[in-house]
């Protein structure tokens, strides 16, 4: 393949560097979308009849020992020697039935940063880092689709138009040998192993049998940044220097009572804000509702944040931030709304106040840019993700980094488990990991073709979504990614979000729009 980014080429600006990822290959057409739609009849539900098979769905490929290290494992490091390894993820999947409860409330955390504002530490990495080539390099695993072939099965990589939805559940109870597998587990040693998946892996109340595709949302520029308030009324979309603000409150209630397919005149959004947010020119890379739902912010390819009051009739303009770094790629915000964090492109992880509208305080460690963010349920630490291939943990009581796990790819996306100490990894490679953050084991999940652009727990904990520019939508089971439902758009899939109640899933693509799919259980 070509390299990525020509000795010969100029430093792309942190705008132009993450652009060049989610750029579609020109061959993409609007025939080749598959959407997992509504199958009321079972014959061919994505999620498939649990008791149709008296085995579990373990044929998650032939189950056999792979002697190989992990194309994106790389040890943890601590900055503590109490904290141990950090490589992790379970040791079998029975693992997922003990997760941890939420830790001490979060106002004391939002108050140890707030106390301890003196001394704003400066960039030491200012202006744009190293090029970050955006564009496709991963074709498509020759050697899964000549397998697949040669068992006369689907080509589970480069799938042609279906008459049905794709069907995973269904490939994952098939007794063809040799299929190719697509979760291992990796132990502390490094050796890969295809995880054998229990027997309720798509069953039981909060796991989902596929999704729905209710309305779309033509916002009319690429949809970098998604959101959905709570409760589900309405979905933000950021595109280029605009949010757009859609009632969905129509589509919600008809499905809710049951009425209307993906194409019926009850499943329509309805647009009631534009707000014009940075520049005009330049593109929104998150947005972030407070918890309220009374404050929305902003982020991109800008060095300012807006924040927007949503509890007048209609939206203003509350505050700009101004930030030093030229852009932000992410944001979060802490649980009792006081703090927001903001992912640099400077790799620097800036720390705001929302009531002074102030910054507090910036944590420093990455050393290319700062790609993706969560934060625990009860405020107690940060998970941050760069483009220098390093996932890091920082102590919000303490300020300071606690682990660093390093992987020889870049972090594009991840998300921390609402119910338990599991983190979903997204990477450029293709790949998906989940760690476990005290044990030295993790899964490694291979169904998307190229490079992981967001990823959504539900808040449930017992599953999540990851989006690509391979065009997919997958659901995944927490934590070994037993394949729940998958959908194919017709365009990269750069942004998603999942409703509070886990009933809705919104995603924003490359082709000028965002979709809303219903969750069906």
């Amino acid at each position: 393949a070509a390299p990525l980014v020509h000795a010969n080429e100029s430093q792309p600006s942190p705008a132009d560097k993450r652009r060049r990822y989610e750029q579609d290959d020109d061959s993409k057409s609007d025939q080749d979308v598959v959407v997992d739609d509504n199958n009321e009849d079972g014959a061919a539900n994505v999620n498939g009849d649990a008791a149709a098979s008296s085995a579990s769905p373990k044929e998650n490929g032939e189950s056999k020992r792979i002697g190989k290290s992990s194309p994106t494992s790389g040890a943890a490091k601590s900055n503590t020697p109490t904290s141990g390894s950090a490589s992790t993820a379970a040791a079998a999947a029975a693992a997922a039935a003990s997760l941890s409860s939420p830790g001490p409330g979060p106002s004391s955390q939002s108050a140890a940063i707030l106390s301890s504002t003196a001394g704003v530490a400066k960039s030491s990495n200012s202006g744009s880092k190293n090029p970050i080539d955006l564009s496709p390099g991963f074709a498509s695993p020759a050697a899964a689709a000549a397998a697949a072939a040669a068992l006369g099965i689907p080509n589970p990589y480069n799938r042609p138009p279906l008459p049905v939805p794709f069907d995973t559940a269904a490939m994952m109870r098939s007794h063809l040998a040799g299929k190719p597998a697509y979760s291992f587990l990796i132990g502390e040693s490094g050796t890969m192993q295809p995880v054998p998946f229990p027997a309720d892996a798509l069953t039981g109340p909060g796991v989902p049998r596929h999704a729905r595709q209710m309305c779309t949302l033509n916002h009319g520029e690429v949809v970098c940044a998604v959101t959905i308030s709570n409760p589900c009324r309405q979905v933000y979309t950021g595109g280029k220097g605009c949010v757009k603000v859609w009632d969905i409150s129509s589509s919600s209630s008809s499905s809710s009572s049951g009425g209307g397919g993906g194409g019926s005149q009850a499943n329509k959004a309805t647009l009631v804000h534009s707000l014009d947010c940075l520049q005009r020119d330049h593109y929104i890379r998150s947005v972030r509702l407070l918890h309220d739902g009374r404050t929305l912010i902003v982020g991109g390819e800008a060095s300012t944040l807006c924040i927007w009051d949503l509890a007048s009739p209609t939206p203003r303009l509350k505050a700009e931030l101004a930030s030093s770094a030229p852009a932000c790629y992410a944001l979060a915000v802490s649980p009792d709304g006081k703090l927001c964090f903001s992912c640099c492109s400077d790799g620097n992880i800036a720390v705001w106040d929302l009531q002074s509208q102030s910054l507090v305080r910036q944590f420093q460690g990455h050393t290319d840019g700062a790609s993706c963010v969560d934060i625990t349920p009860d405020g107690s630490r940060l998970w941050t993700g760069g483009l220098d291939n390093t996932v890091r943990c920082w102590d919000l009581r303490e300020s300071r980094q606690l682990l660093q796990h390093d992987f020889s790819s870049q972090v594009f996306s991840l998300g921390y488990c609402p119910t338990g100490d599991w983190l979903a990894v997204g990477m450029e490679s293709s790949s998906v990991e989940v760690l476990h953050v005290n044990k030295p084991e993790k899964y490694q999940l291979h169904l998307h073709d190229s490079c992981v652009l967001s990823l959504k727990f539900a808040a449930c904990g017992k599953w999540f979504v990851s989006t690509g520019k391979d065009s997919l939508l997958n659901a995944w089971r927490t934590p070994y990614g037993a394949s729940i439902f998958q959908s194919k758009e017709s365009s990269s899939v750069l942004s998603c979000d999942i409703s509070a109640d886990d009933r809705y899933i919104v995603t924003g693509s490359g082709d000028k729009k965002a979709t809303l799919y219903e969750v069906m259980y």
